[in-house]
């Protein structure tokens, strides 16, 4: 299939190397190359030199925190990009200008002005260490490639600033190749363990590779092993660090009657006080302290930001599968949650949104996830409710046989499994009373996947 179709340039960039679909990653300067990135986009014309841009790493509230600084910047009327990543439904999802994912036909011509460079690249791989020659073979993985043209789809729209979410970890991901005006850590917790390291000071040290010299760095709370670590990386890159709890406060309680969260946030040059969040947990409050910290201290955002766009931006804020509730009988919420921090943020936040709710959970998880981790929270903390075991169409999906036979070690009992996602829904749904709710977690292609079901087949991938 050519590329004068949209289909045609989605086959191509799915014939890349995606390491999303994979369970066993090395990671390392050739798999995950900077150098390579560079080539890529400078063949491109290096784009990312041509816009601002906020650079945003961790481990768990990296998206949120990425979809509240493009809100604020929407709000001071700048014409902001976002790029974020896995999408829920549609690939388009990842790269967003305004509040317009990327047209069909724009990516499509993005990947027929990329390819002829792609392939050269291809063919002529890197240059063998030590030496001048190139070794065949090694081409742009489809993370890169994707990276790459959103840096150009950003610079050919002139955006004034554009909030970049880091793929993989942040030292070797291809999104680093930026100079940003802020840098972003968010909370850092086990995850990605095959890759990134099995201690949290491991990772943090990954994390902290996103620093640049003298570029001002703000900081969720984090485990006293990884703010050491980060502080040390901040210290030795002359980066001022802000951190969440310190120099920035917040304080918030659960809103009602709406779905959200009232809060208040104190930084070192303003208050913002009776703030509304339309998403839910303590957890976006942090996201939100986060972000406006980091709009502080982001150039021609922080020349634009006052506490009453702030109250209007946050007000506006969607951020679809992050405790996103919908409405039915049952009610349904998607989380995303996908290790056992945010599993255990979720079950905290859905005690102090819907206390005394009658819970039904649907749960698959990747296999090279915390699985283990993650079951035994569901066991601890969901205090008893059905639990329907399955699995998502992704290639490092967990079979629900399996996870059924690690929740029972657990101590967990009675869970019920389900061969796909249609069914599993459809089995919650008989458990769950009409006044009760269906909880779906354990992996973005699992609530993915729902959504598309619940858009029914003329629901998702419109223009």
């Amino acid at each position: 299939m050519g590329l004068d179709t949209y289909e045609g340039a989605l086959e191509y960039l799915f014939g890349a190397t995606d390491y999303e679909k994979m369970q066993r990653v090395r990671y390392n300067a050739d798999t995950f190359s900077l150098e390579r990135m560079r080539r890529l986009s400078a063949a491109l014309g290096s784009p990312e030199r041509r816009f601002a841009s906020i650079h945003v790493a961790g481990t768990k509230g990296k998206g949120s925190t990425s979809a509240v600084l493009h809100a604020l910047a929407l709000g001071c009327g700048l014409r902001a990009g976002l790029y974020t990543s896995p999408h829920l439904v549609d690939l388009r999802e990842r790269i967003v200008v305004g509040r317009e994912m990327i047209a069909r036909e724009a990516l499509r011509a993005l990947v027929e002005r990329a390819r002829p460079e792609v392939e050269r690249l291809r063919a002529a791989g890197p240059v063998v260490e030590g030496t001048s020659h190139y070794r065949a073979g090694d081409a742009p993985t489809f993370f890169e490639i994707f990276t790459a043209l959103a840096f150009r789809h950003f610079a050919d729209e002139a955006v004034d600033l554009a909030v970049v979410e880091v793929g993989l970890g942040g030292r070797l991901d291809a999104t680093n190749i930026l100079a940003p005006l802020a840098s972003v850590i968010t909370a850092v917790s086990l995850d990605h363990t095959h890759q990134l390291g099995t201690t949290l000071e491991q990772i943090a040290g990954e994390k902290a590779g996103i620093i640049k010299p003298g570029v001002a760095l703000v900081c969720q709370p984090q485990p006293a092993e990884v703010l050491a670590v980060i502080e040390r990386a901040a210290r030795e890159a002359a980066a001022p660090l802000v951190l969440v709890g310190r120099e920035v406060t917040y304080t918030w309680s659960p809103a009602t009657p709406q779905v959200g969260i009232r809060l208040a946030v104190r930084t070192p040059h303003a208050d913002y006080n009776d703030l509304f969040l339309p998403l839910m947990g303590e957890h976006q409050a942090v996201n939100a302290a986060t972000a406006i910290a980091a709009a502080e201290r982001a150039g021609p955002l922080e020349a634009r930001l006052t506490p009453e766009r702030v109250r209007r931006a946050l007000a506006g804020v969607r951020w679809p599968g992050r405790m996103e509730l919908l409405a039915g009988r049952p009610d349904m919420l998607l989380d995303g949650a996908h290790n056992r921090a945010s599993l255990q943020r979720l079950l905290e936040g859905l005690a102090q949104h819907f206390p005394g709710r009658r819970l039904v959970f649907v749960f698959a998880s990747a296999a090279d996830k915390d699985v283990d981790g993650m079951l035994a929270v569901l066991v601890e903390k969901a205090g008893g409710a059905p639990v329907v075991l399955t699995k998502t169409q992704n290639p490092r999906a967990s079979d629900p046989t399996d996870l059924a036979a690690r929740f029972a070690s657990h101590g967990g009992c009675g869970a019920e499994t389900a061969p796909d996602t249609v069914s599993a829904l459809a089995a919650a749904r008989r458990r769950a009373p009409p006044d009760g709710l269906v909880v779906v977690c354990g992996s973005l292609y699992l609530v993915g996947e729902v959504k598309v079901h619940l858009a029914g087949p003329n629901g998702a991938g419109a223009e």
